[in-house]
């Protein structure tokens, strides 16, 4: 923040010193420190965004998902190590997002399971519900019929991963992503 904070205030400067400037002379070199400054401000943004991505922490991230669900009860089982790739828990923060989502329109579930587990060769989410579906909430499901779960499939799809539906006493998501390929 205090690095931030001091290139703001010498951009500010910068401009007005442009503002104010009557030299000729000095024109190019307060034009050349002004674009300085802006790339080592585009450079610090860049780098708190990359610090933030790698600090996400996906076992606190999914708490506060199941935490913050008020439509029925949610159990999370988290066997994941420290070292998941960001691409990795964006998809399954996101699919976790839709999937109770999908269970509170669509579903009368009392109860949601989910489990999130690391393996040797793979990364697994399992997000299950002990709710019934009428006909018009089958369709939900139906590959390419809702927005949600076909955007499921294509979060999967760039990672090479897999999604499969199961509908017994309750909908199952059962999502796989190998880690054969670096992310």
């Amino acid at each position: 923040d205090n690095v931030g904070h001091l290139l703001s205030r010498s951009i500010l400067i910068t401009g007005a010193a442009k503002a104010l400037n009557a030299s000729d002379a000095l024109s190019p070199v307060l034009d050349n420190l002004d674009h300085s400054l802006n790339q080592a401000m585009t450079s610090i943004r860049s780098s708190v965004h990359d610090l933030h991505d790698e600090s996400l922490n996906l076992k606190e991230a999914a708490e506060s998902l199941t935490s913050d669900f008020t439509f029925c009860p949610v159990t999370l089982h988290y066997d994941m190590g420290f070292e998941v790739p960001r691409e990795i828990k964006y998809c399954f923060i996101s699919i976790v997002k839709e999937a109770l989502s999908n269970v509170a329109r669509h579903s009368n579930a009392t109860l949601v399971q989910i489990t999130m587990r690391e393996h040797p060769a793979l990364y697994q989410l399992c997000i299950e519900d002990n709710g019934t579906l009428t006909e018009s909430n089958l369709e939900t499901l139906l590959p390419n019929r809702g927005i949600g779960l076909s955007n499921m499939n294509d979060r999967l799809k760039v990672l090479n991963g897999n999604l499969q539906i199961t509908i017994q006493k309750g909908v199952r998501l059962f999502i796989t992503i190998p880690k054969e390929q670096e992310y």
